[in-house]
């Protein structure tokens, strides 16, 4: 054999158990989660909807749906969901945005004490009493604003924020400063823009929170007018208080409501799927 021959040795690949269990593992966590949604979307499709468990519908029918979406009653607090989500999930983020700014700057007198005080409130909670005594005294029960302002001052998204922009080179701000930028000016065009992922993770977080909000509806609202769709959905589900329709089941009805409610984050979701991947490992890993 002469010196110029080139040995080409082959490894052979060695076969690793670990990502064939994890795999395994997550399919069936996945088929867990999947198959009670699975039996509300085919219960809210069956005419006939039965308590054991079904592939398909065994009478198809929208009847279900049909009945949700002609209820007049359902309009308002629909609506009611729609406009605290919107509002809740823009002042959250104005919130969390501009006080993560605050407390990323370096120079500020006192910024190590705000921030021991914000992860002191995320460990000691003042409790539910305290809370609607003070929205008490702030004349704000039965309106809107006593559930959008406690849940849009949330400490834990902040902290999130507040470490992602610490991941942001300080050379931006430095250059941004010599140019004569402001502070405001820094914030709205040079950390914003690269804080796309995580806006829209948390601000995903918001919204899901505003909209599944139960409690804050529950204890501060107890006008009937201010309900939202939740509140709504819980009536129907648990006091049957379901609309009448002899041609489809009221458990139908019900799970076509279930549908209804959950369908706007589904429709939402994939479309924030990048961000938020993104989004998840805020802070994690820093420069």
């Amino acid at each position: 054999m002469s010196d110029n021959t080139v040995t080409v040795v082959k490894h052979k690949k060695k076969f690793k158990i670990f990502p064939l269990v994890n795999g395994l593992v997550f399919i069936l966590i996945s088929l867990a989660i999947m198959l009670p949604i699975w039996k509300v979307i085919i219960d809210s499709l069956d005419a006939s909807s039965a308590y054991s468990f079904r592939w398909v519908p065994s009478s198809f029918t929208l009847g279900g749906y049909g009945a949700i979406f002609k209820r007049a009653a359902l309009y308002r607090p629909f609506l009611i969901s729609c406009v605290v989500t919107l509002i809740g999930t823009f002042m959250g983020l104005l919130l969390v945005t501009l006080g993560g700014y605050v407390l990323i700057q370096w120079e500020m007198p006192g910024r190590n004490f705000f921030a021991y005080m914000l992860l002191f409130t995320m460990i000691f909670d003042g409790g539910m009493i305290p809370k609607f005594l003070v929205m008490k005294n702030l004349h704000l029960l039965n309106t809107l604003w006593a559930v959008i302002l406690p849940m849009s001052i949330n400490c834990y998204n902040l902290v999130l924020m507040r470490n992602f922009f610490e991941g942001i080179p300080e050379a931006l701000f430095e250059a941004a400063e010599i140019d004569g930028c402001s502070p405001m000016r820094i914030f709205v065009q040079i950390v914003l823009p690269l804080s796309k992922a995580a806006l829209a993770s948390i601000g995903l977080m918001f919204a899901v929170a505003f909209w599944n909000d139960y409690t804050n509806f529950k204890i501060y609202i107890t006008n009937n007018n201010l309900f939202n769709f939740q509140i709504k959905l819980r009536n129907m589900v648990m006091d049957s208080d379901i609309p009448n329709d002899d041609s489809v089941d009221p458990n139908t009805i019900a799970s076509a409501a279930v549908i209804v409610a959950i369908l706007p984050f589904a429709i939402i979701y994939p479309f924030c799927q990048k961000y938020f991947v993104q989004g998840v490992n805020i802070g994690a890993v820093k420069e």
